[in-house]
């Protein structure tokens, strides 16, 4: 049974209140518009996962630092930064159900909104003087932006395999989370093998959350109603690429023309969903996911029994097996 976030988040309560406050704090600005806007992305935050990842590792560690707090701020300056960009780019109205900063205050505004927030995280970890933690978040921004960069590549031809589908996920969603379990215990400790197996941890957690996503878009009785996002943008994830790789070649060319030429019909979404439950992809995703479960839990393992380790199992319960 997975567990509410509430009691998840158990260990470090105290802590997430304090970095909620420090947050929006580092968000302030002298410009009203940009506090406007900044409140308004506040009171539209998601469930958190990466802070909460960040300060589990931090504590199952050690015990969380100021430096732990700098952490968090800087990967969620930085995220929400990415998200205001990315739904420029995507020409989005609306994210987790509200409209999106540029639907709100037009793209110009929002590009420079997501500057703003970019600048002011790296002016953060500068000020605090935490270069080892700007690293590890810089390295993870780099990893994102060239896995969408290869993604758009590779939606133009739909030619992507499998290897090719794991290293994207790997620099675009991943490395993101994988970020944060390094940052958390980067911020405790300077033992970097420890550094690195948290980094480890989180990638293999990161790999898991994003094929869960992909099952969200074919839709089953676990993971909710079809919803074919992915098929429109041209995406290939992995039930699909699994089951082009078992179908014929006048099926699989066939099922690619329709997505390069029809991806916005409901039809053709409807009936390339069906070629997925049909050649068995969503199994096959749904195996992979779960062996990436087991190799984070592995790794987690190592560390002894505790309330904080608990809780990252937990959280790794939650992000895996989420319906939405």
């Amino acid at each position: 049974m997975v567990k509410p976030l509430r009691s998840i988040q158990a260990p470090i309560q105290k802590e997430l209140r304090i970095f909620e406050q420090r947050f929006k704090e580092s968000m302030r600005s002298t410009v009203p518009l940009l506090d406007r806007i900044t409140y308004y992305i506040v009171r539209r935050k998601g469930k958190q996962v990466r802070p909460m990842f960040l300060f589990l590792a931090a504590k199952l560690c050690n015990q969380v630092t100021e430096a732990t707090y700098t952490a968090a701020s800087l990967v969620e300056l930085l995220h929400t930064a990415s998200l205001v960009h990315d739904d420029v780019v995507d020409d989005a109205n609306k994210r987790r159900g509200f409209f999106s900063v540029n639907a709100l205050w037009k793209n110009k505004v929002a590009v420079l909104v997501g500057d703003f927030l970019l600048t002011r995280g790296l002016r953060l970890a500068l000020k605090e003087k935490q270069i080892g933690l700007l690293q590890i978040i810089s390295d993870a921004f780099e990893a994102i932006t060239v896995g969408e960069l290869l993604q758009i590549e590779k939606a133009r031809r739909l030619d992507i395999d499998e290897s090719v589908y794991f290293e994207v996920i790997r620099k675009k969603t991943a490395s993101l989370i994988a970020a944060s379990c390094a940052a958390g215990a980067s911020s405790t400790c300077d033992d970097e093998e420890l550094i690195d197996k948290m980094y480890r941890f989180g990638e293999t957690i990161g790999i898991a959350f994003q094929i869960r996503d992909d099952l969200f878009d074919f839709g089953t009785a676990d993971v909710g109603k079809p919803l074919g996002i992915d098929i429109k943008e041209k995406k290939m994830t992995l039930p699909l690429i699994y089951a082009l790789r078992q179908a014929d070649r006048k099926q699989r060319k066939h099922i690619i023309r329709q997505i390069k030429r029809h991806s916005e019909k409901q039809e053709v979404i409807r009936e390339v969903i069906d070629f997925v439950h049909q050649s068995g992809g969503l199994d096959y995703a749904t195996k992979a996911m779960h062996e990436y479960k087991a190799r984070a839990f592995e790794i987690l393992h190592t560390f002894p029994e505790s309330e904080t380790r608990q809780s990252l199992e937990d959280l790794v319960n939650f992000v895996v097996e989420r319906r939405k």
